[in-house]
């Protein structure tokens, strides 16, 4: 079926030339990630059309431009419900679009009211507690050391080695540095010491299964002990990623089946990445959900688990389109 396919993302270039910083454009989009998806597009027989973020997607909405479908990455600037944005449009209009729906995109970027989720499905995660006021950190009931973070960043944003928190005297401190250079309340969680996962995921439900389970190991000229946004950033350079045979391997394994309940329990739809860190006893843990994940072809998590695993951008590409596809006719 030959689709006309709408492409709707957050070009970084666009915001940094119109005055934001590069900390606040981290999840946007490279100019030569659109061209690859656009170009993959077309290669499996599809007419591919870039519509450009939330406002210009309205834009051309109601100038009366419809698609068969949109593929959507528009991770958007402002609020809780910033990835939401293009995805509740798109439901206004009955367009379907890859991806997941709005309800998903906003409880996932709260890592807070995820974990809330996956703690009352009974899946593995570490304790928390999300603070709004640096005073707040005084309830933590678990001991150090901490890790604390914005409760709704992604791509490393707010991690770095000065994350980890190893004495309770200074936990108000960082909580207070990091609501007051994000402007959001922070989470503060165990730090957890174990080996660290990303997960690849495809499809939706019953559907979905799994892409890979791709270990991170920090090399001796990364920033100590997190996977931070500059580790990410630089990872040529710092990390070295490890795709696991989790028959061989029975916390890979395990660390798998945490991410697959995790996926079907919170109805992330497509594709996607789930990222568990295991605690000091080996027992991996939920940290959070990327139902909106990078796609570069070289430099985001999952592309680099589909090439470890041989599976081709164009392959990916396809089976995130054929599960969005599933959608087309119910509209």
């Amino acid at each position: 079926m030959e689709l006309n396919i709408g492409i709707t993302y957050d070009l970084r270039s666009e915001y940094l030339a119109m005055g934001y910083t590069e900390d606040e454009t981290a999840e946007f989009d490279r100019d030569d990630t659109i061209s690859a998806i656009e170009s993959t597009i077309g290669e499996l027989g599809h007419r591919p059309a870039r519509i450009g973020h939330a406002r210009q997607l309205a834009a051309a909405l109601m100038a009366g431009k419809r698609w068969d479908l949109v593929f959507n990455i528009a991770e958007g600037m402002h609020g809780i419900g910033r990835e939401a944005l293009v995805p509740a449009l798109l439901d206004l209009y009955r367009i379907p679009y890859t991806f997941s729906d709005p309800l998903v995109m906003s409880l996932t970027l709260h890592k807070g009211m995820t974990k809330r989720v996956i703690r009352d499905a009974g899946i593995a995660t570490a304790d928390f507690l999300v603070v709004d006021r640096a005073g707040d950190a005084a309830a933590v009931v678990f001991d150090p050391p901490y890790f604390v973070k914005p409760v709704a960043e992604g791509t490393g944003k707010g991690i770095s080695p000065a994350s980890i928190v190893r004495e309770r005297a200074v936990l108000a401190e960082a909580c207070e540095r990091c609501i007051r250079i994000y402007h959001q309340p922070a989470i503060i969680e165990p730090y957890l010491s174990g080996r660290e996962f990303t997960v690849g995921i495809v499809g939706t439900g019953d559907n979905a299964e799994i892409l890979g389970a791709m270990e991170v190991h920090l090399k001796e000229t990364a920033e100590p002990g997190v996977y931070s946004y500059v580790n990410k950033e630089e990872f040529v350079d710092r990390v070295t990623y490890r795709l696991m045979a989790p028959g061989a391997d029975p916390v890979a394994a395990e660390a798998e089946a945490v991410s697959l309940s995790a996926w079907r329990v919170l109805g992330c739809r497509d594709a996607g990445r789930v990222d568990i860190r295991c605690d000091a006893e080996g027992r991996p843990q939920f940290m959070e959900v990327n139902p909106l994940a990078g796609i570069h072809p070289h430099h985001s998590d999952l592309p680099i688990i589909c090439n470890l695993a041989g599976i081709p951008y164009q392959t990916l590409i396809d089976r995130i389109l054929l599960s969005a596809m599933s959608r087309v006719s119910g509209q």
